[in-house]
């Protein structure tokens, strides 16, 4: 990426189907998002997966259980394949765009490229913010290996 930001690639043992239910469905996303230190209540989960959608979650991090109210609006919606977003926990309606690329490598193994930018945020904040997707991929990872 030539602007700041960051980008992940990860391949994962599961079907890009299964990754698309991932990032969509609300009691997949809650279970993950936020990595093993976070907790986010499924009634605080609301999602609307289409263009011009919005959607919003509570996560309550740490041992503190420090609430984060994250939300966000869906500006690209191709299943199985591309999912772009915004996201922030601030009082402002627009933030840093999260897109989703899944790329079927056949045998059951999906590629997963995300890209974060356009928020502001400083070299060390993007790094900050890769470390937290992480992770949450983590999480993600062991939700599909079955743990």
């Amino acid at each position: 990426m030539t602007d700041p930001g960051l980008e992940i690639t990860r391949v994962f043992d599961a079907s890009r189907e299964q990754l698309w239910r991932e990032w969509t469905e609300p009691e997949r996303f809650a279970d993950w998002y936020g990595g093993a230190e976070a907790e986010c209540p499924l009634d605080t989960v609301s999602m609307d997966v289409t263009p011009g959608g919005r959607w919003r979650l509570t996560m309550l991090y740490g041992p503190d259980r420090r609430e984060i109210r994250w939300k966000g609006e869906y500006r690209e919606v191709v299943e199985p394949e591309r999912l772009s977003f915004t996201v922030t926990d601030g009082p402002q309606d627009t933030g840093e765009l999260v897109t989703v690329v899944l790329t079927d490598l056949g045998d059951g193994r999906t590629e997963m490229l995300m890209t974060q930018s356009g928020g502001g945020l400083s070299p060390d904040g993007y790094k900050a913010a890769a470390q937290g997707w992480g992770k949450f991929l983590d999480r993600m990872a062991e939700r599909l290996a079955g743990g």
